[in-house]
């Protein structure tokens, strides 16, 4: 059955914005558990824009289901991955200008670096999966680094403006999950999906978890966040 990651980036937004404790980071991701959640996914960024060192040492200690950190592959931040040891950690590219992630991490042109934290990582017993775009040249570069999973970035299907562009990006999905699973590497997928795009992406045989976000903490403020993750755990599954 097709597993949902819950990102809660955008909890810790909220709380910034205010510069206060409210809402609470713990306890979004424990209603989140709570409501089928199958993993956490929190991206402690460089600059520290939402989630917080406080925040992820809090979720390694409380969360039940699994912590799937984000990270950028600056050294600082894979120390305090190897430190903290979360279930997983996703290596995805990082620009201080960015409002979001913009792309897959381009692992051809940074493979030393992305290898040399895959390596570390690695040696302490945590889970790697590399965000990339659904591109075969990246795929194959993910699979020299010794990491076990990917996850495709659905940016561009997601954002497609009409149908044709968006069934063109959808079969660029469905043929990078075939060759990675070809290749035996774990697939995962996430990026824009939302409530109207999810099903396609969901349908797609390789893909073993969808890790969203944005879209759910958005539906939470008019229906309550337990609410919104059982609609999505529905409509994936």
């Amino acid at each position: 059955m097709l597993k949902l990651g819950v990102n809660i980036d955008h909890v810790a937004t909220l709380r910034q914005a205010r510069g206060g404790s409210q809402p609470d980071v713990i306890k979004a991701a424990l209603a989140c558990e709570a409501a089928g959640a199958d993993s956490i996914v929190a991206h402690l960024r460089e600059d520290r824009r939402h989630i917080n060192d406080a925040d992820v040492k809090k979720l390694r200690r409380l969360i039940k289901t699994r912590l799937n950190l984000e990270m950028s592959i600056a050294p600082e931040i894979v120390r305090i991955a190897c430190s903290l040891r979360p279930d997983q950690a996703t290596l995805v590219p990082e620009r201080r200008q960015e409002l979001t992630t913009e792309g897959g991490l381009d692992t051809r042109k940074n493979f030393k670096r992305v290898k040399e934290a895959v390596s570390a990582l690695e040696a302490r017993k945590i889970e790697i999966s590399l965000f990339i775009d659904p591109d075969t040249k990246q795929i194959e570069a993910a699979l020299e680094t010794g990491a076990k999973i990917i996850e495709l970035h659905t940016g561009r299907y997601a954002n497609a403006k009409t149908s044709s562009e968006r069934r063109r990006y959808l079969l660029e999905i469905e043929n990078a999950s075939s060759y990675a699973g070809s290749l035996g590497l774990v697939v995962n997928a996430g990026h824009g999906l939302d409530y109207q795009n999810v099903s396609s992406v969901a349908r797609i045989g390789e893909i073993e978890e969808l890790n969203i976000g944005h879209s759910i903490i958005s539906r939470a403020v008019f229906i309550g966040l337990a609410r919104a993750v059982e609609e999505m755990k529905m409509l994936i599954g």
